[in-house]
């Protein structure tokens, strides 16, 4: 039976149906075809939606093929590149909550039957995700694909080389018009940006956990091919509401270690260590940070897309796409094959006939980049419940390094020093209380590590925050250290001057301080006030978890759908 039959047909449901009649639903559907709910992150402000409207027509298009009836409704979508180096930036990583209840609010309180997630930038995907997981009804992701790769003098440019440009300019290696006209090129169109920054990330561990379609992380946003996809996910939701097919049978443990494994082979965002955890505390499944370096440490560095290397994600859907990598993952069996997918097929079946077109964009298994992945958890006296780096982005020299520890309690201070001159070689820009309640909202910090690579210091100055960090981060740069400095610990005692050893390859990171002085400085550490007195954020901080279990507000219960 449909879970819209139950609410919109029989005499006690006129109410409802009369509502369904005043926007112009044909009597003979009601309750008879699955009413499936076409989430539209669609935005004006945001490039990754701002084409969405075409990409929900056709999955509406494709809803309608298969015999459903489409319904389509908003969430919220936010910018973090707009949100960049300012207080904004407090609010996309909790808007990833609030895009989840909103989804589960329009849903659970309409009786929808499925759902198609036309989803892109960074904190939609995770968030849908969330949503379907938790109420457990069938649902499709569909993002907007990546945009087109910008060009700047003759080179390949996008985001991350853009962000740079602000220290570049600072140092006098770029000219003020130089970086105007750059700017005008690195992002040429509509669509997530162009590098294996957090959205693309994201949208790639989405087939790779069965809830998307292949091609769905890769087909770019502007082919014709994108749209076609968008109609198969309408399709698809139909299907999976007839079969009852739902996200529970489909994202399991055995996906979630495939999307961790993807992941590591195509050296993604440090963010997937926050939205993995948090879509499995929906399912009731624990998916600790020692999971990500377990299997990073057996999983081979495939592919170096931007900022990691000079290729994009037009490059990675040339050469085959999210299920060309898993194929040559497959050949050292490091792919569950027998996991279910919103296809209908299993990643086995999926996987039969693909292969890589383009072994310079991805590495053969015998032949990786690096044998192992692309992220690393470092643990010590600083990050007991563990701290992230992406390793793929990180030069040889600041692989093993002891730095100077500089210290701020604010992303901007930070930037400021580093772009004053303020910071030199062997230095490490500390900045604290920058966490999911610190700071509030787990700030990126892609402005101080752009900052450090354009004044040419990224082989020489390493960062460390209980802050995250954007996709396009590249450098030394290490960040969800947990328990963040609001918690209390060794972090929030670090003092100017301090060293502090990194050694990434054997995973430890460790204060170098005698243990009766950190002790006499936790006994006089005194928790700060909250930096913000009202709204939203004050009750995200008062119930989100630490970055070590995703910074999730809700904690899964049994039953509760």
């Amino acid at each position: 039976m449909l879970n819209s039959e139950k609410i919109y047909t029989g005499v006690e449901h006129a109410d409802a149906r009369s509502l369904l009649y005043a926007t112009g639903h044909l009597q003979e559907n009601i309750g008879k075809k699955p009413l499936i709910g076409v989430v539209n992150t669609f935005n004006e402000i945001v490039p990754g939606h701002f084409h969405l409207r075409g990409i929900a027509d056709a999955a509406k298009q494709g809803v309608l093929m298969a015999g459903g009836i489409p319904v389509e409704f908003p969430t919220i979508a936010i910018c973090d590149g707009i949100t960049m180096a300012h207080k904004g930036m407090m609010y996309p990583l909790p808007s990833r909550e609030l895009i989840a209840d909103s989804i589960e609010s329009m849903t659970m309180a309409h009786g929808l039957d499925g759902l198609v997630l036309v989803v892109s930038c960074d904190k939609t995907v995770p968030g849908a995700i969330m949503a379907a997981a938790r109420m457990n009804i069938p649902a499709v992701v569909i993002s907007g694909g990546p945009m087109p790769t910008g060009h700047y003098k003759g080179d390949v440019s996008d985001y991350s080389a853009c962000i740079e440009t602000v220290g570049k300019v600072r140092n006098g290696d770029m000219t003020e018009a130089e970086q105007e006209e750059l700017t005008q090129h690195c992002c040429p169109g509509c669509g997530s940006c162009s590098g294996m920054f957090t959205a693309n990330s994201m949208n790639c561990l989405a087939e790779a956990l069965g809830i998307a379609l292949p091609g769905n992380g890769t087909i770019p946003s502007y082919y014709g091919e994108r749209l076609a996809l968008a109609k198969r996910a309408g399709m698809n939701a139909v299907r999976q509401v007839i079969e009852n097919v739902r996200p529970r049978d489909i994202i399991t443990e055995k996906a979630l270690e495939n999307a961790i494994r993807v992941d590591m082979a195509i050296a993604g965002s440090t963010n997937t260590t926050l939205h993995l955890p948090a879509i499995a505390n929906e399912l009731g499944i624990s998916l600790p940070l020692k999971k990500f370096d377990e299997i990073s440490l057996q999983t081979p560095n495939l592919c170096k897309i931007s900022p990691n290397g000079h290729h994009h994600m037009d490059d990675l859907y040339r050469a085959g796409g999210i299920y060309a990598v898993m194929s040559e993952l497959n050949k050292a069996n490091l792919i569950h094959t027998d996991c279910l997918t919103v296809s209908g097929k299993t990643v086995g079946e999926q996987l039969e006939g693909c292969s890589v077109k383009d072994y310079s964009v991805i590495h053969h298994i015998e032949e990786p980049y690096s044998k192992q992945g692309g992220l690393a958890v470092l643990y010590g006296n600083l990050a007991p419940q563990g701290c992230v780096v992406k390793a793929a982005a990180v030069c040889d020299a600041m692989m093993k390094h002891i730095g100077r520890a500089r210290v701020f309690w604010y992303m901007e201070e930070a930037a400021q020093a580093i772009l004053d001159g303020k910071i030199v070689p062997g230095d490490m820009v500390v900045i604290k209380y920058e966490g999911p309640k610190g700071g509030p909202g787990m700030r990126e910090m892609l402005s101080p590590t752009a900052a450090i690579v354009g004044k040419g210091l990224g082989e020489t100055v390493s960062l460390l925050t209980d802050g995250r960090f954007s996709g396009a981060t590249r450098g030394a740069a290490i960040g969800h250290v947990s328990p963040e400095a609001m918690e209390g610990g060794v972090f929030s005692v670090i003092e100017d001057g301090d060293t502090i050893a990194v050694d990434i390859p054997n995973r430890t990171i460790n204060l170098n301080v005698d243990q009766a002085e950190i002790d006499r400085r936790i006994a006089e550490w005194k928790r700060p006030p909250l930096k913000v007195k009202s709204g939203y954020l004050v009750k995200y901080c008062n119930s989100v978890s630490s970055a070590a279990s995703g910074a999730v507000t809700t904690k899964f219960c049994e039953g509760a759908f």
